[in-house]
């Protein structure tokens, strides 16, 4: 579990790098919007969401392959999701045993669509440091003031939450690997052992947890943060021409699956109709 890139930040001088953080939140919203866009087992607009990410990657000078692994921290969930659409879909072809054509279609487009929002948003985390998510984050939100919500603190809690993904796996795998040289037994048994066999490994990763809180809550308050209270920023968020292109690029990339979308539906009705 080393090396994980979901939650953490890769400096470099880039474009990607230099744009407006809430520029960077809402390209990335809208992106994952553009993926649940793609009409089903309609692959090619998954294609043109895959585009944009390695563009996107290029730009931000972000090796590839540390974006891929942000995937490592869902593959369990990808791979039970492609399990259940495999074998709890009855609709289609029997190809083997009880998949079907339908089936595999289903569990293709799954593992697409979850790899792809995934990717984004840990291209977003990659190229944007915490402090920067959480000024983003809390400029999106300032209306929100206007009804006395929280928005720093709102904001400042993702922003942690995020950053303490990696350190949450790394302790895991450290627990995990203490837990190994003392004789415990992951790998062996079915689910339910498996399952009892994690006990070991969660509370002592819940108490590190509560420990790392205290002394994150400690370090605020020997430094007298009082929220956002008579809190002024050093560094002033401004929008540029790069994250005018960012907005441009993405809006592209919508309207191009919808075109695509009503391409697709188009054609099949075109094909229904010959086949009467």
């Amino acid at each position: 579990m080393k090396d994980v890139s979901f939650g953490s930040y890769f400096p470099a001088d880039s474009f990607v790098h230099k744009m407006d953080a809430r520029a960077k939140i809402l390209i990335a919203i809208a992106y994952m919007v553009a993926v649940f866009l793609v009409s089903a087992f309609h692959f090619l607009g998954f294609a043109a969401c895959l585009s944009f990410v390695i563009l996107t990657t290029a730009v931000s000078r972000v090796p590839f392959f540390r974006v891929l692994k942000s995937v490592r921290t869902i593959i369990f969930f990808v791979v039970f999701s492609a399990i259940l659409q495999l074998f709890f879909n009855s609709k289609g072809t029997v190809v083997f045993w009880v998949i079907t054509d339908v089936g595999l279609l289903n569990a293709a487009f799954i593992i697409a669509r979850i790899m792809l929002i995934v990717l984004g948003a840990s291209l977003l985390t990659l190229t944007t440091s915490p402090v920067e998510l959480a000024d983003g984050i809390e400029g999106l939100l300032y209306p929100l003031k206007w009804i006395k919500f929280p928005v720093h603190e709102f904001a400042l809690i993702m922003s942690i939450a995020l950053r303490f993904i990696p350190t949450l796996i790394d302790e895991t795998d450290r627990i995990i690997k203490a837990q190994k040289a003392r004789g415990a037994d992951f790998e062996s048994g079915n689910i339910f052992k498996r399952a009892k066999a994690l006990i070991p490994v969660l509370i002592p990763l819940l108490i590190s947890s509560f420990r790392r809180a205290d002394e994150l809550a400690d370090a605020m308050d020997s430094r007298c943060y009082a929220g956002s209270k008579n809190r002024t920023k050093y560094k002033k968020m401004r929008l540029s021409f790069r994250d005018l292109m960012g907005v441009l690029a993405v809006a592209g990339l919508i309207v191009g699956i919808v075109f695509l979308n009503k391409f697709y539906a188009i054609n099949t009705l075109a094909q229904i109709a010959g086949a009467l």
